[in-house]
This record gives structure tokens, sequence and C-alpha cells, in this order.
């Protein structure tokens, strides 16, 4: 079977749709454009239009992370002296306070009063809502969209005098009075979970012919506002809104409500075309066919989410994207950037599924928070190089919070393995020489501030943890290297070494040198992981951070057999015992990787289905806890967070297709019924910027196609059932004979495609 190159847009199935009212916020409607967010939800009394801005942050600091001694220095001095009320009043209890944290920007209402009828659905091929209301006799329709490049949302309302009341609801901050707290809050709750607690000037509501807004004075460096135009057509009414901020520049507002006006005149089907345009062409980047159709409408819902949530030239999705919580409350974990795990999940799969300029925004992100990298290294790490705190707010500063985590020095280089992905998913070695590598080698610069040499030689940390294990007790500062840390600081310097020896530095001598100096994986007397050299994990725990050199960093190859192939199997095998009590999504998500990289097709998709059936909202979004009480978990919680959505997208990439080692493997880890049934998958992106495509049926391999981003040879493992690879390009057949199982080379030039079939 030859390949042919086709459209596949989303099929009807993955679009989301309800025969009832919503009447949570987070199991609302998702609409999106990487910096303007809504939800829809509400029984039509009234039917909310909750609305988030990316970038909307009340920045102010608590006071102890401005004190001299909030560093590292002090940190190791109280663990020494296991002083635990000493580092909880430093670097953990500022947390609580209310900021900085991102904040919600406000909601429209479209109140119709008692109603007998609603339903809705969302068509996520062209990112659009339709909302259906039924009051007695009569119907009203609502069709809605967030423009996908215009900083403005448009809705239609048919049969509009059937709506009661169209407002604007501006969140409801505490109003400053001439009495303030040492901090600027208003301490009304012992959490600060209640918006109430952020005190702001009052509010100013104000209207002008078509248009009504509100202006919001937060701090002194922002105020914003929603911006609300309407249009009556015939039996229509026409609603164009936005939110506007003084980032946008002096004269924000009334670029506002010139784009409002804009887009009135222009009509709802004229600035309907332009937004289908943009989504097309994203579902053109890649798409599967799954036998199993939950798990495909999970991986197109979720890449829904991140072209709606990131975008180039917009901040990069935090911890909710862009729909920060609508309950009066600041969002969970206020909103933040989360570098032990939720940022990196987020941006997991974004390069094989081929939406590379969404994915930049991360990347971008990060470059351009280079200075506030070497201040909070300079500051907190006494060092030269680059570190960013691994909680902190939109602009690099840090949080606070559980300080073995929070503040912890080698989260850091797992943010650098964006970089090396990035150069090794597009192959671009300007990139490589001009961020990637400075990057990483910055990084190291302050990783080494603090390895020491330990009576064997071998380097080490003063201060090492493995993520959340102990909480934020005394015995969660581990013997150092934790598992976690170690495979980290492993990575950076075997990979600063790859990539010295691609430019051909001489600094590779120094990297080597360095990665020579650490000690080996602490591995227990049964073959598994420990957390550090003399603990291992005793019970059920929600990070898998002691495995980080399974996956995410590859550091052990299943492929290859042997010890790797050991402690792989026994690590997992140790996983399964202790159980499922503690975990939370990302546990479950993160589990199935593992059992990809070893080929366990049935435990890779079971855990994907336990994740996808029993921790995701109506509308996807993960909400972390067994919030359905079915005795999957011990946390019954709800808190959305988006990092285990596009984990799970990930991990179904990586059952299709895995070139982690530099070798194209299709279908490593899939059940024997998607092999039987049918499953294929389409420009998905590999090593060197390659685009590959293949099939299979009947157990049996159709196809693999290839398209070469640069010149180079491919190396392909041959999962046909025959020796005779037929590898067909424009002007040429070649035969090739290779064992099933094993590898074959595959010689491109830039641009060119083939297609591998088998006799």
């Amino acid at each position: 079977m030859d390949y042919k190159r086709e459209y596949k847009a989303p099929e009807s199935y993955c679009n989301l749709s309800f025969d009832e009212p919503i009447l949570n916020w987070d199991e609302g409607i998702p609409l999106g454009n990487g910096l303007t967010g809504c939800l829809i939800w509400g029984d039509g009394s009234p039917l909310n239009f909750s609305l988030d801005r990316g970038d909307l942050w009340d920045k102010r600091p608590a006071s102890e992370t401005l004190r001299d001694d909030f560093n590292y220095k002090k940190l190791i001095e109280l663990v020494e002296n296991k002083d635990q009320q000493g580092i909880r009043d430093l670097f953990d209890n500022c947390y609580n306070k209310p900021t900085p944290t991102k904040i919600p920007a406000g909601k429209l209402i479209l109140d119709y009063g008692k109603v007998n009828n609603i339903s809705s659905q969302l068509n996520i091929e062209n990112a659009v809502a339709d909302i259906c209301i039924v009051k007695e006799e009569e119907t009203s329709n609502i069709k809605s969209f967030i423009h996908a490049t215009k900083k403005i949302g448009l809705m239609t309302v048919s049969n509009y005098e059937m709506v009661k009341e169209l407002k604007i609801i501006a969140p409801r901050f505490g109003v400053k009075s001439d009495k303030l707290e040492d901090d600027g809050y208003k301490n009304e709750d012992k959490l600060h979970k209640s918006i109430t607690n952020l005190v702001y000037p009052k509010i100013e509501f104000h209207k002008e012919d078509d248009l009504r807004w509100f202006v919001q004075k937060t701090t002194e460096d922002l105020e914003y506002g929603i911006i609300l135009g309407q249009k009556v057509i015939g039996d229509n009414l026409y609603i164009v809104y936005s939110i506007g901020s003084s980032i946008d520049g002096q004269d924000w507002l009334e670029d506002h409500k010139n784009n409002i006006h804009e887009a009135l005149e222009s009509g709802f089907d004229t600035m309907l075309v332009d937004h289908i345009n943009w989504w097309k062409k994203f579902w053109e980047k890649s798409s599967i066919t799954l036998y199993d159709k939950e798990l495909e409408k999970m991986w197109y819902l979720t890449n829904y989410l991140f072209g709606a949530c990131s975008r180039k030239n917009a901040p990069p999705m935090p911890l909710q994207g862009v729909w920060t919580a609508d309950n009066g409350e600041l969002p969970p974990w206020k909103g933040d950037y989360h570098n032990d795990l939720n940022t990196q999940l987020s941006y997991l799969h974004y390069l094989k599924a081929n939406h590379i300029e969404e994915g930049e925004s991360f990347l971008d992100f990060l470059w351009n928070l280079l200075p506030e990298g070497q201040e909070f290294a300079k500051k907190f790490f006494d060092a030269e190089g680059l570190c960013l705190p691994a909680v902190m707010t939109i602009d690099g500063k840090p949080l606070g919070g559980w300080p073995m985590y929070s503040l912890n020095l080698t989260n850091q280089i797992w943010l650098c393995q964006f970089f090396q992905r990035h150069w090794e998913y597009t192959g671009d070695d300007e990139f490589l020489e001009n961020k990637a590598y400075p990057y990483l080698r910055e990084t190291a610069r302050c990783m080494l501030r603090w390895l020491k040499p330990g009576k064997d030689g071998k380097l080490y940390l003063p201060l090492s943890s493995s993520p959340e294990i102990h909480d934020d007790e005394l015995e969660a500062w581990l013997t150092p290297n934790s598992n976690y840390d170690l495979s980290l600081l492993i990575y950076i310097f075997s990979t600063l070494c790859t990539m010295a020896d691609v430019l051909g530095y001489e600094e590779k001598s120094i990297w080597k040198e360095k990665l020579e100096l650490l000690p080996e994986l602490a591995v227990n007397e049964n073959n598994v992981l420990m957390l550090c050299p003399d603990e291992s994990l005793k019970e059920s725990h929600r990070h898998h951070g002691h495995a980080m050199a399974i996956y995410p960093l590859d550091l052990l190859n299943y492929n290859l057999g042997g010890r790797d192939k050991e402690i792989i199997d026994s690590t997992i095998e140790d996983l399964e015992k202790l159980g499922k009590g503690l975990w939370v999504g990302f546990s479950f998500t993160w589990m199935s990787k593992f059992y990809s990289r070893k080929g366990n097709g049935e435990g890779a998709v079971f855990q994907l289905q336990l994740f996808w059936e029993n921790l995701c909202s109506k509308n996807g979004f993960h909400l972390n806890g067994d919030y359905k009480s079915k005795g999957l978990t011990n946390w019954h919680y709800r808190p959305f967070t988006l990092e285990s959505n596009m984990c799970a997208a990930d991990s179904i990439q990586e059952m299709l297709l895995q070139t982690f080692d530099r070798v194209i493997r299709v279908f490593p880890a899939i059940p024997y019924e998607w092999k039987k049934n049918g499953t294929s998958f389409n420009d998905f992106r590999g090593m060197k910027g390659i685009l590959i495509s293949s099939s299979i049926k009947d157990d049996g391999l159709e196809y693999i196609h290839l398209k070469a981003h640069k010149q180079g040879e491919y190396t392909v493992q041959n999962k046909f059932n025959s020796e005779l690879i037929i590898i067909k390009r424009k002007n040429n057949i070649e035969k090739v004979n290779c064992k099933v199982g094993m590898n074959f080379i595959v010689d491109l030039m830039a641009n060119e495609e083939c297609t591998i079939t088998a006799k």
C-alpha cells in the first residue's frame, strides 16, 4: 500500500457535546487563542462567558522573597541545623500569601431567566461553540468563538429579545481603603484563597454609544478592562468583546475600542473566515487514526486545548492555561509556572505533533527570561550562569513554597531539555549554536558552583531531594545525590558533550570530565531505581522523579537489553507493587510513558484509559484527583491543571512512534487490537526534522513514509513481516534486505520523500 498524504480533520466524535446545563466552571466549553481565553457554562440563568488573559498577573512579591537571607546558603544552614520551622518561615509560608498570582479578568453573562432546556457543543475543527436555549416555545441560538489571530471574542445571538440581560461582571476583588496590612493585603482567610484578598482601587464602569466597558486598576504597573460592543442585525444580536490591558501600550483602551468597532463593521461571518483558516492549517500539521476512539478523541481534544492556550508571541501556558478559575478564589496553586514537572509536561508533545510555532511560545519565554535567570542564580545561588526559580511568576520571580522543590537547583536542567529537544526535532544547527548550547552551558555553570567532591572523589550537591517525596518534612532532604538530581546532572553534562562535539568546541573535554566525576545512579538489591543512595521508595507516590532516567531523560534504553532493561523492568514492577493510592493525574500519564518505553502497549493504554475516564472533567480538563470517588486514588479533590493532558497526548505519540535514540521505530508500543483493526499517523516529526507517517492493519505494517527536512542518513527499524524492504522515491526504487526487528539506513536529500513498503 502506497502512502497518500491527505488532510484529516478531527472527526465529529472528537467534539464536545452537552445535552444539559454545565454547572461548574471547570467543565465549561473552552475557547482561546493563546492570549485570551473563555469558558462557557451555566444554566441560562445566567449563561456565563468566564474570561481570562494569559498575562494578567499581580506580581507584587511576598516580603520574605526580598530578604537578604532568602538564599541557598541560608537554606543549607537551616537544613544542617534541622530547623524545620525556620525553613517554613522563610521559604514556604510566603507562598500562602495572595501575591504573586495569576488573576481572572471577569466575565460576560447572558441572562435568559429560567429556561426549559439548554444544550451546547464545541466543534474543535473550527473552534466554534454553539449553544441552544429553549424557553417555553421559543429558541435562541448562540454561536461563539475567540478569533484565532485577533485579540477579540465574538458571538451572535438569535432571537435576542429572549435575553433578559447582557452584562459585564468584574471580579470581586477587595476594595482599597486607607487601612491595609503591611503587605497591602486584606487578610480575610488563613490561606488567602479568596480573590477579595487582592485589594485594588474601586472599579470604573463606562458606556459610550454601542460600547461599554470597565477599567480595573490593580497595581501601579497594571490596569485592564473588558470592553464589549454590540450591534443588532435583524433578529440577531452581534457581540464583540476584548480584554485590554496597559501591557498593550499607553492607548490600550482606545486601541481595543477601535478593534471592536472594526469587527462590528466587518460582520460575524467575515471574521469567522480567517479564524477557520487558521485552525484548518493547525489541523493539517498532523493526524492520527486509532482503533480506540476515546483515546483518539483525547489526542485531538488535547491538541485543540494546546492550540487554544499556547501561541507564538503570547505567554506560554501556566498551570491552567488561559482558563483561570471563576469561583471567587485564586486559581489552583495561584496559576503559576511550576518547573518541577508542570511546565515540562505541558510542552512535551508539541514537537512530535508538528506544532512547532505554538510550542515556541515556551522556548521564547525561557530565552527572554535569561536576565532574570542570571539574576536569580547570582542572588539566590551565589553563582554565575543561569537558574530560574522552580515555582515562579510570569516574569521569572520566586513565589517560594516547599523549598526542596520550589527552589531546587536542578529543576532548571529539566527546562534545558526543551532547548535540546527543539534542536533535535528541527535539525536547526543555528538554533543549537546560538541558543541551545549557550542555555545549557550557562545552566551547567550554575550547577558547578555547588557540585563538590565527596570522600570518593565524586561530585555531590550540598542539598538533594526528589520532588514532593516526604512533602515539606525534614526527611525530604535526601542523602545527596538523589536519583532525580543525579539523572538531571548526568543528562546536562552528557548532552553538552554531544552538542560541543557537533559544534566542534573544545569545551567537550570539560563536560566529559564532569560527567565522569558523577556517581552512578542508585539501584537497590532488587535492581530498582532508588530515591537516593540510602533510601528506596516505600509507598505509593505521585511524582516518578526517581525514575527520570527512564523517561523523560532516556538515560536508560530498553532496546539495548542487558542492565538497562533489567533496571527498567524492576522499577516498573516496583511501582506496580506500591500501587496507585497516592497518585494524581500526571502519575498515570507518566506511567504510560514507562510502559511505552518497554513496548507494553496494553499497559500504556490502560493507564491512559484510567486517566481519561476518571481524572478528567466532561470538557477534558485534567482535575488531578479521583473527584468521582471511584476508589482509584486517595486524592478526591479537583484542582484543574493542564500538564497531564499534554503528557497523555505525548504518551499516545510515543506508542505510535519513537525516535529518541535516532532510530525510527513505528508502532513500538500498541495493543494487538490496534494492530489488527488498523492504526495510523500522519506527519509526526522525528529527529532532524523528518516527517514520518505510517499505517498498520491486520497485524501487518502497510507503509512508512518519510519526508526529510535536511539531508542525511535515517535509521529505520524493520517492523514489516518481511526481510525484503522496498524504498520508493520519486525517480527510483531501491530494494534492501534486512532481518525483521533489525535496522536499515535510508539516505535522503533535503525535502526528499520516500515510501517504504515490503515484498
